[in-house]
């Protein structure tokens, strides 16, 4: 983008923090016919560039990162830097790898170079590489395919995320191809179609256009597909005070996305954060936030990071990484990528053993946890399964690999517990699973069910738990 910035260039979860199920112990094992070997977890691969993704018209460089033994089915987070970043740069820094090895979901990081943009930004002001079927949007876009073919992904699961011209690029990306992604994180961006020359895009930094919802919305209708009537769901970071890309861009994208999802612009609800962070909520018809709004007090341009080793921390402080709160933590919840539906305060079990092993299965065993209903049990970071019982068998598995176990104590829930926790909705004092509609008796902190989480947004009543 310009010369005089290089850095421009989803909140309420229904889940609970990854810290209250990692267990004390975790068994790892390596399957060798009958023979058990006890050894570490494996480690989780690096970031690794792939090439022949497509007929890449942009000219852009594709990165990955992945867990190791990632089962299929699993999401898919494209991350697209800044200007004057690298793929390197945005990998070391932003803190997915961290969630992206705890959660089980693979990373596609983009590059672009200074042979295409004189401060290595993406074009996201020029109509030839930010609309469907061209330039950079489609080498994206050819990434995600690539990338879902390599890993077994779920097409039904893949998100977009950047920061600055990344964070524009992503708008963009959302209003191109709605079909692709199921949600987008814009960090210190622009509204999609705000620019479609350089000079517009200055004016979009510094003084954005006061459009009205329904126009913003309109240049989202017009970049997508002709019939789309399924949208992604947007959050949008902002610093106060970014002086790059001014405060006022993230007010243009609620109204330019809420219009798109039809919500009003008056917040469902607010929170306060950590780092001086305010989230609006924006819900949609079934009571889910569609948009949400983290605006994080006293930050200037950058990607909020939070470095440490807490469970809701990430990253590392640096050029435009700034050290606020994890944004990376907390848009990986809004995308629903954390795994579990039902974790309360209940502490992890202890003494998870393992118990018996055949060439493809694993038994596992740990003590109880008084006031659990049932147990989640997760293989390197990966849901597999629950039980109502103290043990549990994974099968499928394959011979010589090394897999790393945790399990989590999952508290009984009341149907108003699931109602605030977005799992569930209310209607006329009965409370319904969001997505399935299955009805779960009156309102109240009297009745309790245990819901499972199938698909994005979809839940069904699972009071026996899952089957091994």
């Amino acid at each position: 983008m310009g010369q005089s910035h290089p850095a421009f260039r989803f909140s309420r979860s229904l889940f609970r923090d990854l810290r209250r199920w990692v267990t004390a112990a975790a068994a790892a094992v390596a399957l060798t016919g009958a023979l058990l070997t006890v050894s570490p977890p494996a480690s989780a691969a690096g970031l690794t560039q792939v090439t022949g993704f497509g007929t890449n018209p942009g000219s852009l460089s594709m990165f990955t990162h992945a867990p190791a033994a990632l089962p299929s089915g699993a999401p898919l987070v494209v991350a697209l830097h800044g200007c004057t970043q690298s793929a390197n740069d945005y990998y070391a820094h932003s803190g997915w790898p961290k969630f992206a090895d705890a959660y089980g979901f693979a990373l596609v990081f983009p590059q672009t170079t200074s042979a295409n943009n004189a401060n290595s930004c993406f074009n996201w002001f020029e109509p030839g590489d930010s609309g469907r079927g061209r330039g950079e949007a489609l080498s994206i876009k050819q990434m995600v395919d690539k990338a879902v073919s390599l890993y077994g992904g779920d097409t039904r699961r893949v998100y977009v995320t950047g920061l600055s011209a990344g964070g524009a690029m992503t708008a963009n990306m959302l209003a191109a191809y709605p079909d692709v992604f199921a949600g987008g994180a814009i960090a210190s961006g622009l509204p999609a179609g705000c620019a479609s020359t350089v000079s517009a895009a200055y004016t979009c930094m510094y003084s954005p256009p006061d459009k009205s919802p329904a126009q913003w919305g309109d240049l989202v209708r017009a970049a997508a597909p002709a019939g789309t009537t399924s949208w992604p769901r947007v959050a949008i970071w902002q610093g106060t005070a970014d002086t790059t890309v001014q405060p006022a861009n993230a007010t243009e994208l609620r109204e330019q996305w809420t219009n798109v999802w039809g919500v009003g612009q008056t917040p469902s609800r607010t929170q306060s954060l950590g780092g001086g962070t305010t989230l609006s909520m924006y819900d949609d018809a079934s009571g889910r936030p569609a948009v949400e709004v983290y605006s994080v007090s006293a930050m200037a341009h950058g990607l909020a990071v939070d470095p440490g080793s807490g469970a809701e921390q990430c990253g590392s402080s640096g050029a435009y990484y700034l050290d606020t709160i994890c944004s990376s933590y907390h848009t990986a919840r809004f995308f629903g990528l954390d795994g579990d539906e039902n974790s309360g305060t209940l502490p992890a079990p202890t003494a998870l053993t393992v118990t018996g092993t055949t060439d493809t299965t694993v038994s596992l065993s740990w003590e109880a946890v008084d006031g659990a209903a049932s147990y989640t049990v997760y293989r390197g970071g990966t849901k597999v399964g629950s039980s109502t019982s103290t043990s549990y068998t994974d099968t499928g598995l394959a011979t010589g690999t090394t897999y790393s176990y945790a399990v989590a104590a999952v508290d009984p829930a009341h149907n108003y517990d699931h109602t605030v926790a977005g799992r569930a909705y209310q209607s006329g004092g009965y409370t319904y699973a969001k997505g399935s509609g299955q009805a779960m008796g009156l309102w109240n902190t009297f009745t309790i069910h245990t819901l499972e989480q199938t698909a994005p947004g979809h839940y069904v009543i699972d009071d026996a738990g899952c089957s091994a």
